[in-house]
């Protein structure tokens, strides 16, 4: 596929994929979604890419769904936008068998947060803002929000963000563990690319087991997660990686990760 809303670039094992709609505040519509989502899939089956960065073009990550498609296509129901646009993109970060990471420049709004906070880890420069802005429109949080938002910070924080749309800084997100951490925005991409090299460096699968092991740990009693640990760890114990690790401990030296 060819991206006109999105820019798609891979280098050094990293694939950043940049909303861009930078005119549009990088705001949603179907085409634009589509694209995201053949993007993340493609990232998926590239063996050369062991980490992604998502980030927005301009002044905004994104200000969630363009409002003028839902008016020029008000007979079609809001639920087909969430089912076919954003449920797709969310599902594709959680159960991609590499890390996210989700640099937000500027204002992430409605889905446009939610998206963000899926990802594994979510840097943000101090200007940015988070939104949930749905209650101004009469509609409730989409692309996840309801589920992730309330177990990052909690169900009282969750309902004033949701039910009175407060804007929340990129310090205050940082500080009520809605986000990873902050940077000036003239740092942001440097320290994100240095996070996401770091991470493409380490073992891709236990990193992608690890992921596996929290996306259950949400929903799982202890003694359903501890047999979790136990089957994902069996299963990391069979990498290469793991071998290269153990031979590096053994040896004094620095292991070289392949990602297998």
């Amino acid at each position: 596929m060819s991206y006109s809303y999105i820019t798609y670039r891979a280098t050094s094992a990293i694939a950043e994929i940049i909303l861009n709609r930078p005119d549009k505040l990088n705001s949603f519509h179907r085409d634009m979604a589509k694209e995201l989502q053949d993007a993340l899939n493609r990232t998926e089956y590239d063996p050369s890419i062991r980490c992604v960065l998502l980030t927005g073009n301009g002044r905004a990550f994104s200000a969630g769904q363009d409002i003028r498609e839902i008016m020029e296509k008000r007979e079609d129901p809001l639920g087909n936008t969430v089912r076919f646009s954003y449920n797709p993109i969310i599902r594709s970060i959680r159960e991609l068998n590499k890390p996210v990471i989700a640099a937000v420049n500027g204002t992430a709004a409605g889905a446009g947060a939610n998206i963000a906070l899926a990802c594994d880890l979510v840097c943000a420069s101090e200007d940015a803002v988070f939104i949930q802005s749905f209650c101004h429109l009469g509609l409730i949080p989409d692309s996840g929000g309801t589920y992730f938002i309330p177990r990052l910070v909690g169900l009282q924080r969750a309902f004033g963000m949701m039910m009175l749309g407060e804007k929340i800084s990129a310090k205050e997100a940082e500080s009520i563990g809605l986000i990873y951490k902050t940077f000036s925005g003239d740092r942001l991409m440097e320290e994100v690319r240095k996070i996401a090299g770091r991470l493409a460096d380490l073992p891709t699968k236990g990193l992608a087991l690890t992921k596996r092991a929290l996306n259950q740990s949400i929903t799982n009693e202890l003694s359903n997660q501890l047999e979790v640990e136990a089957e994902l760890q069996t299963e990391a114990g069979k990498t290469d990686d793991y071998q290269e690790g153990l031979s590096a401990f053994i040896e004094k030296r620095e292991p070289h990760f392949t990602g297998k």
